[in-house]
Parts: C-alpha cells; sequence; structure tokens
C-alpha cells in the first residue's frame, strides 16, 4: 500500500472518497436537471456550512479617501456582532466617471494571520518588509489586486477572519493556553533594498519597519497552533470555519454589489491558495459572483484526506460534505457561469494528479452544463504562486467576462 497520512487505515478511507459521484454530484446521472441540481447542492452546502446568523447587516463606514499611484483609495470599516471590527480597502483608477464593473479579491492564507489584505494591496510608498517579500516570493513583485483596479476595475479587499483587522489577540486568551501554544519564530531572511521590479511596472517604496519581523513571526507562529483550538471551539459551537469566512465574504460581495460606482451584474471575484480556497466557496455558492479565477487551490477529497492534510488550514473542511460532493464540485455549483482555474506543477500544497483528476471533474460538469466554453484549467510551471503571467490570464479572464 502506497505510503499515506492515515497508515494503514489508508486504503479503508481511500474506498470512502474514491472516485464514485456523490449523491448530488452532477455526475450521477440522475442529475438531468441542471436548475434543479444546482438548487440542491447549494442547499445542502449551505446546510452543512453552517454559516453564523447575521441578525443585521453591519454599517460601512468610510474611514478615509486619498489617492495613491494613480488609483483613488477608501478605507472602509464595518462591525460585525462578534470580534473586532473588519477593516477594508476600496480602490479605482483615479478620475474614474460612472459605474465600473467589480472585483472582489481575496487574500490568501499562508501561514500569515497578522496580515490580511496587506498581501495584495499598495496604498503608499510604505512597505513592510514582510509584505515586500511575501509579494516578492508569490506575487511576482506586484500588488495584484492594485493591478486589476488600474485596468478599469473597482476592486474590494477586506480582512476576514481572523486575519489582520479581524485577528485574534493572544493577550484575551487565557495565558497557560498561550504559554503551551507558543513555538519559537521561524527565521526571518535578510531584507534586502534593492527595487521591485513587475513586469512592465517599477513600484517606489520607503521600507516601514515599525512593525518587527520577530514579532510577526511570533504572532504567526501563535496563529498556527491557535487554529486547533479555534476549529473545536467553532464545531463545539455548532459552526464551521469555512461557514465563518464564507458568512463574511458574502458580506463583502453584497456590500460590494450595492455601491453606486459599480455595475452589479458585472462582478468577478478571485484569489490565491486561501484566496482561492475562499472563491471557490462563494463563486459557488452566489450567482453574483459573474466570473471567478481560483489559483493554487484546487483538488481533491482523495488528496485531502490521505496526502496534504497536513500542509492546509482548518478553513478546508466541512464534516458530510464529501458525501454529497467532490471538492472541485463546490466551485462546479455555479456552472454554466464562468470560472477559471489556476494551477502549477510543483506546488508542495497538492499531488499532481489530483490537481488534474479536480480540473477533469469540473470538465465535466461544465461540459454536462452545456457551458463547456466557460471553464478553462491552465497548469503553469513552477511552485505555489499567482506570477505575472499568470495574473496576465486572470485579468484577460475577468475583461472576457466582466467587460
Amino acid at each position: 500500500m502506497q505510503l499515506n497520512l492515515l497508515g494503514s487505515y489508508g486504503q479503508w478511507a481511500a474506498t470512502l472518497v474514491d472516485d464514485t459521484p456523490g449523491t448530488l454530484s452532477l455526475r450521477d446521472p440522475q442529475w438531468t436537471d441542471i436548475g434543479a441540481w444546482r438548487k440542491r447542492g447549494r442547499q445542502k452546502l449551505n446546510e452543512l456550512i453552517a454559516m453564523p446568523h447575521l441578525d443585521r447587516r453591519p454599517a460601512v463606514k468610510v474611514v478615509r479617501t486619498y489617492e495613491y499611484d494613480g488609483l483613488y483609495m477608501e478605507d472602509l470599516r464595518w462591525q460585525f456582532p462578534y470580534g473586532p471590527p473588519t477593516e477594508a480597502v476600496f480602490m479605482k483608477p483615479a478620475g474614474s466617471e460612472g459605474q465600473l464593473p467589480g472585483i472582489l479579491a481575496l487574500h490568501d492564507h499562508g501561514g500569515v494571520k497578522y496580515f490580511g489584505k496587506r498581501k495584495i494591496i499598495r496604498t503608499s510608498k510604505k512597505l513592510h518588509p514582510f509584505i515586500r517579500d511575501h509579494q516578492r516570493e508569490y506575487y511576482g513583485n506586484r500588488a495584484w489586486a492594485n493591478e486589476i483596479a488600474r485596468r478599469g476595475y473597482g476592486v474590494l479587499i477586506h480582512d476576514v477572519f481572523p486575519f489582520e483587522s479581524r485577528r485574534f489577540i493572544a493577550s484575551d486568551l487565557p495565558g497557560y493556553v498561550v504559554k503551551r501554544m507558543m513555538t519559537a519564530p521561524c527565521e526571518v531572511g535578510e531584507v534586502k533594498p534593492e527595487d521591485l521590479e513587475s513586469g512592465d511596472r517599477v513600484y517606489e517604496y520607503e521600507v516601514a519597519d515599525d512593525e518587527s519581523l520577530g514579532d510577526i513571526q511570533q504572532y504567526n507562529s501563535f496563529g498556527e497552533q491557535h487554529e486547533h483550538i479555534i476549529a473545536k471551539a467553532l464545531f463545539s459551537s455548532g459552526l464551521t470555519w469555512p461557514g465563518m469566512f464564507i458568512a463574511e465574504d458574502l458580506f463583502a460581495l453584497r456590500y460590494l454589489c450595492s455601491r453606486p460606482d459599480i455595475v452589479a451584474a458585472h462582478v468577478g471575484c478571485g484569489g490565491l491558495s486561501g484566496g482561492g480556497l475562499r472563491t471557490n466557496f462563494i463563486a459557488g455558492l452566489d450567482d453574483r459572483v459573474k466570473c471567478s479565477v481560483t489559483v493554487g487551490f484546487m483538488t481533491t477529497w482523495l488528496d485531502f484526506a490521505l496526502n496534504v492534510n497536513y500542509t492546509h488550514t482548518w478553513m478546508v473542511y466541512v464534516p458530510h460534505l464529501p458525501r454529497f460532493l467532490e471538492y472541485p464540485e463546490i466551485l462546479g455549483l455555479r456552472s454554466p457561469l464562468p470560472s477559471l482555474v489556476l494551477a502549477t506543477d510543483r506546488d508542495s500544497l497538492y499531488t499532481l494528479d489530483e490537481v488534474k483528476r479536480a480540473a477533469h471533474i469540473l470538465q465535466e460538469v461544465y461540459e454536462k452544463a452545456g457551458a463547456s466554453e466557460a471553464f478553462s484549467f491552465n497548469l503553469y510551471e513552477g511552485p505555489h504562486k499567482f506570477d505575472v503571467p499568470m495574473q496576465d490570464e486572470a485579468f484577460g479572464w475577468f475583461d472576457r467576462w466582466l467587460k
């Protein structure tokens, strides 16, 4: 038997998540009515993800407005019934008039909870060394949310539970628990002062070092250990982690669509890694997402069960869902609306054969929905990333379906 994360139990577990379509899979011959299938699949997904109930919608406050690097920006804030206020940034081309298509840009996980939205944006010349290195490693030295806004979009980027403004504060937890969770900070690489080149752009920047790299790494170590406690507490409260972020992302989507400067019928979403995970769920659930781009987060339940879950967050898992839908079919619930999935051939977060199998499943779903042209999958060379060539393809996909 091939080595796996469940050892001698793996062969048995594999039979539970094999390639047999789940009871709500469109690949099951029983489903011939696409509309009925989508409705039933979404009902079940909504039931299982167990989102927290919001009895009223938070008011969105504009904290300040300003311009940076050719973009008009708004710093926003809203308060859910739980946790600290959410902070967000909206941006669009400076001087633009009338309505624009919209993008909900979703930040990654990356094992980095100290930062959220700041991982994919730039709002001033001051740039923290951690963000600079993060954007260099994963985004081709680009703030991709800025770049898509520059192409003529209104873009909303918000922190989601439990990142940046929505993060847990260690001092709010019992001291003995925090002490057990703390691990030695990860090593911080030397920060080099060279300019950041990104395709045809060179970003100007000033180093912002008011937040200690050591403190940030220590917080991220705490955040990694705290995930298990959060997941157990959510399950014990009748909730799931996906339900938490989906509720918050859907509120952000609703707000973006409600803005008078956005064409509500031309809104898309996308992101890398944890942002791709979030895209799969909200694009699968809500038709207000007219176009989606999932980057670096597509595989199968079999891969999660046996091969790669040790590299992943608790944000992935919805109890019982594999009985009904294969993982890629979460995104497939949006068919025939357009979806682009981008992956890389040396991504250590997934097994390449399972990534390809997930793409094949999505192709089957879209073919049965009569919308083969609305799904595209592309495999790039390299590790986990959303670099400039991948962004260019993603931006072209948005242009094709939203403009």
